[in-house]
């Protein structure tokens, strides 16, 4: 195996980077050896990897094979343990940072970038992670105004819902919309890339950590309380960082897709990606 020096690598027989899991470090060696062979590289991802993995944790893995291969993703379970496999050729892998790309959630990217390297034949997994790296250090591409404007325009209508709410349940999904369209904007503005699930708090916090958790804990309030009031606050100090709140003057033209939903960043307009929910 050749060690990538600017990675991180568990050498067979050695001792694992500090923090990850020797059990499941150990358990996705043989799992590689097993069912992938002839694999130019390997990758363990996820909390395994990070050191939070607990007892119900799944694998992550992601699989370099050679040119003729196939490129998909599969649900499995090794030795009693659920395991998602990522499992791409250099082609693959090239279409998937790309969707990952245009999706503003570089989750492929990630997993190469911040995984513990198991298997690099001849440099292949060097290659990938110093792409990966490239990837997340450019971040995500801009919106255009346009764009911008109709993302602005949508959390403002969800804003005057969320203020006018009066059924308990209906101000609770409201506020599920208003916090990812807000969070959307967020992210845009310090260009950072987004997340899925327990990622986009992170990915908040990361990007804006004072304005990113006034949002969270505004969510989280009201979710507990029924009151509004902090979220809102939170929402409109967002939106007065991209330029307010949008009703009257907004106007769009029929172009035979609804705009709202195939925006970039929106889960509609996201390319499927093999890596999608791993965000």
């Amino acid at each position: 195996m050749n060690a990538d020096p600017a990675g991180r690598t568990a050498a067979a027989g050695g001792a694992d980077p500090e923090g990850a899991d020797p059990a499941g470090v150990d358990q996705a060696r043989r799992l590689a050896r097993a069912l992938f062979p002839d694999a130019l590289a390997v990758v363990l991802a996820g909390s395994t990897a990070a050191g939070r993995a607990g007892a119900t944790s799944d694998l992550d893995v992601a699989v370099l094979v050679k040119d003729g291969g196939e490129t998909y993703r599969e649900t499995i379970r090794f030795e009693g343990r659920v395991v998602e496999l990522f499992v791409h050729t250099r082609a693959g892998l090239e279409e998937l940072f790309a969707a990952d790309v245009a999706a503003r959630r570089g989750t492929l990217q990630s997993m190469y970038a911040t995984g513990l390297v198991l298997l690099d034949v001849d440099g292949a997994a060097g290659r990938a992670r110093a792409r990966a790296e490239t990837d997340l250090r450019k971040g995500p591409p801009a919106w255009d105004p346009q764009t911008v404007e109709t993302k602005r325009y949508v959390l403002t209508d969800a804003l005057d819902d969320l203020s006018d709410a009066g059924d308990r349940i209906e101000r609770l999904a409201v506020a599920g919309v208003v916090l990812g369209a807000a969070a959307e904007l967020l992210l845009e503005h310090h260009q950072a890339w987004s997340g899925g699930g327990k990622w986009l708090p992170r990915r908040l916090r990361e990007a804006d950590a004072r304005r990113g958790g006034a949002l969270l804990e505004g969510h989280l309030h009201l979710c507990e309380s029924g009151d509004p009031g902090p979220m809102l606050d939170a929402v409109s100090e967002i939106l007065d960082l991209v330029g307010g709140p949008l009703r009257e003057g907004y106007r769009r033209t029929w172009h035979g897709v609804i705009e709202s939903l195939a925006l970039p960043g929106t889960a509609s307009g996201a390319p499927a990606s093999a890596a999608a929910g791993r965000g």
